[in-house]
């Protein structure tokens, strides 16, 4: 058998039989990709501020119910890029003594907060000031100014969906999914913030423009307000599944399955490793899992000669930039192998 440094690339990083390199991939993954993560909410603030700052002058020059309610989207936005930054920042933290398994999930706590003031400072600002503008009609002016804005503002939160977009795909490629499916499945709370954030504002300029051109072309705000009203309820959807992806972390998510059967394949291949009868890896954080595992041991060696066998085996498994923590235990002779 070929001998590996943990749980990790294998010697020279090629993949076995084959297949694609799981286990090393994702640990190249994890160490930059709070780089990479950083930079794509860094992207998205600054395309946010500048959006922001040019839709709310056009929605006081054109008093559009839309504008207004894309100004009121931008800023959110804005707010919650803090947020994630937060996020990125705390959750990068090394482990210490009262938190061995990293700071990890505190990128969820601050991403489900995000995702909350999406919902309240995007959706409910967008919608109420719809139903007001449906009650209160006021005239909009300066048409030319708010589709200046929205091209502009298409433009550069297109700019921003791109990024976080090439920043998916390489893993996206690597399970074999698509970029909204692995957008959806990442264990990485600020990309799937920013992805659908930036969607949503995507959609959101094309209702606005809707919105805003029908208010021309009738002389009436009901249009207007009605996109308002949309983007609102859009905006209250994506916050929705955020929030939602975030309390599943939170709560505990098990990794995919391909990555599991990576792992076992990897414990195999050490020599000292005879069976894997349990493995459970358990997301701590963004792209970082928690190994717990059962193995049996080639040879038969003393208890105490076992442990240290053990406790050398675990920190070869830590090694791996992808995994906090391994714990594993010795397997009882009657368990059946996870691998016939």
């Amino acid at each position: 058998m070929r001998e590996t440094r943990g749980i990790g690339p294998p010697p020279d990083d090629e993949p076995r039989d084959g297949e694609p390199d799981i286990l090393g991939s994702l640990a190249h993954l994890s160490s930059s990709g709070g780089a990479a993560s950083a930079r794509t909410v860094w992207i998205a603030l600054g395309a946010n501020v500048l959006v922001g700052v040019a839709k709310s002058i056009a929605a006081v020059v054109t008093g559009s119910a839309s504008m207004l309610a894309e100004a009121a989207h931008s800023w959110a936005d804005t707010g919650n890029e803090v947020f994630l930054l937060v996020a990125n920042q705390r959750s990068n933290r090394p482990p210490d003594r009262a938190h061995p398994l990293s700071f990890g999930r505190e990128a969820y706590v601050w991403s489900l907060l995000a995702a909350l003031g999406l919902f309240v400072a995007g959706a409910a600002v967008s919608v109420t000031h719809g139903i007001q503008e449906l009650i209160t009609p006021e005239p909009a002016t300066d048409f030319v100014v708010g589709y200046v804005v929205l091209a502009l503002s298409f433009m550069l939160e297109g700019i921003s969906f791109l990024r976080s977009v090439r920043q998916a795909r390489p893993t996206a490629e690597l399970f074999g999914r698509d970029v909204i499916e692995e957008v959806m499945a990442t264990s990485d709370p600020t990309l799937r913030a920013v992805f659908f954030e930036d969607a949503a504002a995507l959609v959101g300029l094309v209702i606005a423009t809707g919105g805003l051109a029908a208010h021309e072309a009738t002389g009436s705000s009901t249009p207007d307000a009605v996109g308002s009203i949309l983007v609102g309820v859009l905006l209250a959807v994506v916050a929705v599944v955020l929030i939602d992806r975030n309390r599943q972390f939170l709560v505990g998510e098990e990794a995919d399955p391909r990555v599991r059967a990576a792992a076992i394949q990897a414990l195999l291949d050490m020599p000292e490793v005879a069976r894997v009868t349990y493995l459970r890896l358990a997301i701590v954080g963004p792209r970082m899992i928690y190994i717990i595992g059962d193995v049996d041991l080639a040879g038969d060696d003393t208890e105490s000669h076992v442990a240290v066998r053990l406790r050398a085996l675990e920190a070869r498994i830590r090694a791996s930039a992808a995994v906090a923590d391994a714990v594993l235990s010795l397997s009882a002779p009657d368990e059946p192998s996870l691998v016939p």
